[in-house]
């Protein structure tokens, strides 16, 4: 399958592109046939440093260094909370709440699933900001905002609230999301539909940081991709 990398924002110091869902920011031992964004952007930009991790089926806004300074700075920033990083999910269920942050300490590789796990005696302080965009049936958008980076952070904090993304295999129930399934006098072909969404429904929309080279205050977003447009674009007809 062919991926298109597009590139957001270049400079001598950052490279940042908008990730599509299936591939690998960096080489995964857990999934080495997986093709990476770090390796397939080497031929035209050269060596890139990693800053930060997106998730293999999240897609959106990520972050390389151009080289060694920049790679300090943007390290810093994402240590220091400097980075202001938004996401948008579908999640499972209608969430009681309109805003509510989660501050459940966070524990990776926790299970035989190699899941992140609530954790409170050895888990890592972690907190998520959620904020409820728009309620559906059965589902809803949301907005995170996390303020720590831990693995799998938005994805396990939505799970331990109770509203999984949609399509999530490891904190969710994995099912595709279909039209059929949200409309009650769907006429096509169950043999040839097509799932609005297959994948963990995470989008890393945007990201705010100080430029690595001037400290100018910058701001990347990445526009919703097509699954989840088309997926939200459903759930407002019904």
């Amino acid at each position: 399958m062919p991926f298109d990398l597009p590139v957001l924002y270049s400079d001598d110091s950052i490279l940042v592109i908008d990730k599509p869902a299936g591939i690998l920011s960096i080489p995964d031992h857990w999934d080495p046939e997986a093709p990476v964004a770090q390796a397939m952007l080497h031929e035209r930009w050269g060596k890139l440093f990693v800053v930060h991790r997106l998730d293999k089926d999240t897609s959106g806004v990520l972050i390389y260094a151009r080289d060694p300074e920049a790679h300090k700075a943007l390290s810093s920033a994402f240590e220091s909370r400097s980075v202001d990083k938004v996401y948008r999910a579908l999640v499972r269920g209608v969430p009681s709440w309109d805003e509510t942050s989660c501050e459940l300490a966070l524990a990776a590789d926790g299970d035989r699933l190699h899941r992140t796990i609530v954790d409170a005696r050895k888990g890592k302080a972690s907190s998520t900001y959620f904020v409820v965009i728009e309620r559906y049936k059965d589902c809803a958008l949301v907005e995170a905002r996390p303020a720590t980076g831990r693995t799998h952070q938005v994805r396990a904090h939505l799970a331990a609230l109770g509203h999984p993304c949609l399509c999530d295999p490891l904190y969710g129930d994995g099912r595709p999301f279909l039209l059929s399934k949200l409309k009650k006098r769907w006429k096509g072909d169950p043999f040839d539909e097509r799932p609005l969404i297959e994948r963990a429904a995470l989008h890393a929309l945007s990201a705010a940081f100080p430029h690595p080279a001037s400290g100018a205050a910058m701001k990347v977003e990445a526009p919703l991709p097509r699954d989840m447009r088309a997926a939200i674009s459903q759930l407002g007809k019904l």
